[in-house]
This record gives C-alpha cells, sequence and structure tokens, in this order.
C-alpha cells in the first residue's frame, strides 16, 4: 500500500488525484488531519486514516501495511519542521515501508540563505540516517509563490520587492504528477533527484513583463531596499520572524540557489513542464493573487 500524506492540501490532493490514474485505489492510503476533507477519495476506494505528525501513535495506524510513503513536508520552517519529519519518518520505519518519499526542495542545502531550505536538507540527512531507502523529490519553487509575491500589482500596476535573481517557478500540478509517477515505479529514484523544475528560470523583471502581457496592463516591477522591505511587512502586522523568512526567498535567489533548470521533470511527466505564463494566465481572471 503507498500513503501519502497531506492528501486534502493543494500539493498532497493532486498527488493522489493522479496516482489513481496509475493504482488501483485499494492501494492507496491518505494520512489526514481531518478525514471528513478526504471523503472524496474514501468515496473512490482509498483507505482514509487520520494522522498528525505531531502524534506518533496515529500515524502508526495510518501508516498500517505501508509498503511505501511519502511525506509532504509541512507548512512551517525551523526546528518545529525538522520535528515534525523526523516523527513522520520514524513512523514510516516503525511501520515496515520498504521506501520513504519526501517533498524536499531544489534549493535544499545546509548553507542556503532561505530557512525552508535549510530545513528540507535537514529533512534529507534524517532520511538519510533511517536506514530506510529514499526518494526526496527535489521540488522547483512553486509558480503559485510567484502568483502571491504579485499581489495587488494588477491593480497598482506596481511590482515592489527586494532585488532577486532567477527562479524556476514551478506548477504545483505538474509535481503532483511527478510524485505519481514516481510511487507508481517504486524505485525510480534513490536518494535525492534532480531539481524537479520548469524549463526557464526567471527574475521578477520577467514576471513583470509577463504579467503585463497577460492583464493587458502596465506592471513596472521596482527594487525595494530589504530593510525597507521587512518594515512594510512588519507593518501589515506580519510577525518578525516571518518578514525574515520571506526575505530569505530573496536572498536564496540572489545567490543563484533557485537558478537550475533540468530535464528530469519534462522526463518525469512525458510532455514539457507549465511555463509560468500559463499558470498566471489561469489567475488572471481572479485578479492574479487577490
Amino acid at each position: 500500500m503507498i500513503i501519502v500524506t497531506g492528501a486534502t492540501g493543494q500539493l498532497g490532493r493532486q498527488i493522489v488525484e493522479r496516482l489513481l490514474v496509475r493504482v488501483p485505489a485499494d492501494r492507496v492510503g491518505v494520512s489526514v488531519r481531518d478525514p471528513r476533507k478526504a471523503q472524496a477519495f474514501a468515496d473512490q476506494g482509498v483507505r482514509v486514516r487520520h494522522g498528525s505528525f505531531d502524534e506518533a501513535a496515529g500515524l502508526a495506524h495510518a501508516f498500517e501495511g505501508a509498503s511505501q510513503v511519502l511525506i509532504v513536508s509541512v507548512d512551517r520552517m525551523g526546528e518545529e519542521a525538522v520535528r515534525l519529519h523526523r516523527t513522520a519518518i520514524d513512523a514510516a520505519v516503525a511501520a515496515g515501508a520498504r521506501r520513504i518519499l519526501y517533498t524536499s526542495h531544489m534549493g535544499a542545502a545546509a548553507s542556503s540563505h532561505f530557512q525552508a531550505c535549510r530545513d528540507h536538507a535537514a529533512t534529507e540527512r534524517a532520511l538519510s540516517a533511517s536506514g530506510v531507502p529514499f526518494t526526496a523529490l527535489r521540488n522547483g519553487f512553486h509558480a503559485a509563490a510567484a502568483v502571491q509575491f504579485l499581489g495587488h500589482a494588477a491593480d497598482s500596476g506596481r511590482l515592489e520587492l527586494p532585488e532577486d535573481g532567477p527562479v524556476s517557478w514551478t506548477a504545483h500540478a505538474d509535481l503532483a504528477e511527478a510524485a505519481a509517477a514516481v510511487l507508481a515505479d517504486e524505485g525510480r529514484f534513490d536518494g535525492p533527484t534532480p531539481p524537479l523544475t520548469a524549463a526557464q528560470a526567471l527574475t521578477f523583471d520577467d514576471v513583470a513583463r509577463l504579467a503585463t502581457d497577460i492583464m493587458g496592463r502596465t506592471v513596472t516591477r521596482t527594487t525595494t531596499p530589504d530593510g525597507r522591505f521587512h518594515d512594510q511587512l512588519t507593518g501589515k502586522g506580519v510577525p518578525t520572524e516571518v518578514a525574515g523568512q520571506l526575505l530569505g526567498v530573496f536572498a536564496a535567489a540572489r545567490a543563484g540557489e533557485f537558478a537550475a533548470v533540468d530535464p528530469a521533470l519534462a522526463d518525469l511527466i512525458g510532455r514539457e513542464p507549465t511555463p509560468l505564463s500559463t499558470v498566471l494566465r489561469e489567475q488572471s481572471g481572479t485578479g492574479a493573487g487577490h
């Protein structure tokens, strides 16, 4: 049985949907915090069980009988994120899984400027120490984040962000399809995968030009000093720690941590990855980030 965690989240849900195209529903189980939100999967014959990375005992039930467990990384940063991931890894080992898979990041490195990438690197080290074969899916930076950073630029015509660098913005749908392909072909990758990215790395200058073309209104990219951006965020009620973490994205981009492009994703999904322009076009009907 293949177990997928976080199956009601944006990425996990799409992974399960694409996995069900490849394997019978009775071979798929999901571990979710609220089983009611996974009723649509239960109706298709998927085994739905409650599981939280905060509760090791509950994960033992959720992971029961697993041949593979896909751990979808949590939406938190720092020591808490790594602790939760370790709990899930330990539960997968205890359940007897033959392989543990994890949604990592193309920038995973202990020296990264971005906290989340340091967390991914720490989780990969825990996977390596687990004694069980593992696959770390080195996912490209989510294209949905570029849409969020665009914010209200469609209305204001201004994209005001710190200095950045090229980023391989990658669609959730493509990453989900790749994860399903790897789960259905057990052992296709051992250890970290190559970067699973779109075919092009773009700066926010490029994003502004794309937004201008798609939205029919000029979007001008202006560079905001890091300190001012931090103060703007905290002035809007963003916690200081979170503001610092967001700045880490730009520092990492400036250092080239998200610039790699690789054909591995296209090979996995059997087509060219979705370009950021398509993601922006899909979002433009709702105001791109509103």
